[in-house]
């Protein structure tokens, strides 16, 4: 009998056997087929929180670092602790020429609260003062016309771009006012665009959606946050990114000594700036999903084990109801090799068969996931292929683990014995 005929021979007697007893069979094709699922559905249920976590981020912008000026906490200089440090624009200045970790950084001026009317409605809006080094590092897309651009900044034009719901709210019956007339601060600006919709749940300033964003010169000029901030060159905040996210740490400390350098505070002085990373915090979230994944993974094996334990019983029950068949075969001539090689192939065989439908399972719930409406946080359930050959790697040792004790143990019986088994 060549090998395919063997392995025909072998489908056709496992096959006979799932229908001799159907629920016996089914559980435990169960339990192979909800181990596999549950090992990539764990998998794919943080990575799915992870990359929806990153998503959400990145309606701020990618990998970005905000810094404030804060209040000191130690003594340094001879200066008393508990003064406030006020950032200013020779700040940036300085980050440019002396931090080389860092590719871009811009000040953040803004201004709250700010009048701003169309010719049907007013309103009071959070009005930025914007750059191109901050349209950069910031996520403000534009749907309609353009951004403000680096002529804008430099000519100090009055242009402005509407979010969302500032333009629901200026002109509710305009979906598109490029070109329209509004007044900020009494000023008269011209409309040049309108950001796109977003949909944030998180912020650090407020909704994107209700901001008016203008040439930060122009902001300055017109409608400053205060007046002695103005004069002083101070900013509210400023914002960079990393030259390489890997390096995070060293733009951080080389930002952190060349501020205190030039405001008099411990490097060490953790008060002295509030500073919120970006990157330090997607490594954070990272870490916990990585935790949840190893746990959760672990959970899978177990569940998984308890499978090919139950496939191991069913070949065991098979070997126990075939003992008559194994004495005829050994009597006829049948090797112990040839007897330990059917058990052992139609035990992996059973093995493999459940994997097989707790993949197409698992493919299946997540379709079904991902074609519904998701919330921002979660981004679906992502099969990944090195999750998918992990779970066929552990399936192979379960099959091996299930499938060689019953073998074995058919191997060892003597035809004699076999054929005096009562039936």
């Amino acid at each position: 009998m060549h090998a395919g005929q063997q392995a025909a021979d072998l489908v056709r007697q496992t096959l006979r056997n799932i229908r001799r007893n159907r629920l016996r069979s089914f559980l435990t094709l169960f339990g192979i087929a909800w181990g596999i699922a549950s090992l990539v559905l764990m998998s794919s249920l943080s990575e799915g929180f992870r990359q929806g976590q990153r998503k959400n981020m990145s309606q701020i912008g990618d990998n970005i670092v905000f810094v404030f000026g804060g209040v000191t906490e130690e003594q340094a200089g001879g200066q008393r602790a508990g003064r406030r440090i006020r950032l200013r624009e020779s700040d940036i200045e300085l980050i440019r020429a002396n931090c080389p970790a860092v590719a871009v950084v811009s000040a953040e001026h803004k201004t709250w609260d700010v009048p701003a009317r169309s010719a049907s409605n007013a309103g009071r809006f959070l009005t930025v003062g914007v750059n191109p080094e901050y349209l950069k590092l910031r996520n403000l897309p534009v749907a309609i016309g353009r951004t403000v651009s680096e002529a804008d900044v430099r000519e100090a034009r009055r242009v402005a771009v509407l979010g969302a719901s500032v333009r629901k709210q200026l002109f509710e019956h305009n979906p598109a006012p490029v070109g329209e007339r509004i007044y900020i601060n009494n000023y008269p600006f011209q409309v040049i665009g309108v950001m796109s919709e977003k949909e944030q749940n998180s912020s650090y300033d407020g909704w994107d959606n209700d901001k008016i964003l203008i040439p930060h010169t122009t902001l300055l000029r017109d409608a400053p946050a205060d007046r002695q901030v103005y004069a002083e060159r101070r900013v509210h905040g400023f914002l960079y990114r990393p030259a390489d996210v890997s390096k995070w740490e060293e733009a951080q400390r080389q930002v952190r000594e060349i501020l205190a350098r030039a405001h008099g505070f411990s490097p060490t002085d953790k008060g002295a700036l509030q500073i919120f990373d970006s990157i330090e915090s997607a490594q954070m979230f990272d870490s916990i999903f990585n935790a949840t994944e190893i746990f959760l993974g672990a959970v899978a094996l177990v569940t998984l084990s308890l499978g090919g334990i139950g496939v191991m019983n069913t070949m065991m029950i098979a070997v126990a109801e075939r003992t008559h068949e194994i004495g005829l075969k050994k009597a006829l001539g049948a090797t112990r090799r040839r007897i330990l090689l059917d058990f052992f192939l139609e035990g992996g065989f059973l093995a493999v068969l459940s994997g097989a439908a707790g993949l197409v399972l698992t493919f299946l719930i997540s379709g079904a996931v991902n074609s519904l409406p998701l919330p921002t946080m979660f981004a679906g359930l992502p099969i990944q292929w090195k999750t998918v050959a992990l779970a066929t790697l552990a399936l192979g040792a379960v099959a091996v683990a299930s499938a060689l004790p019953p073998a074995r143990r058919a191997a060892r019986l003597t035809p004699v014995e076999a054929l005096r088994e009562e039936r």
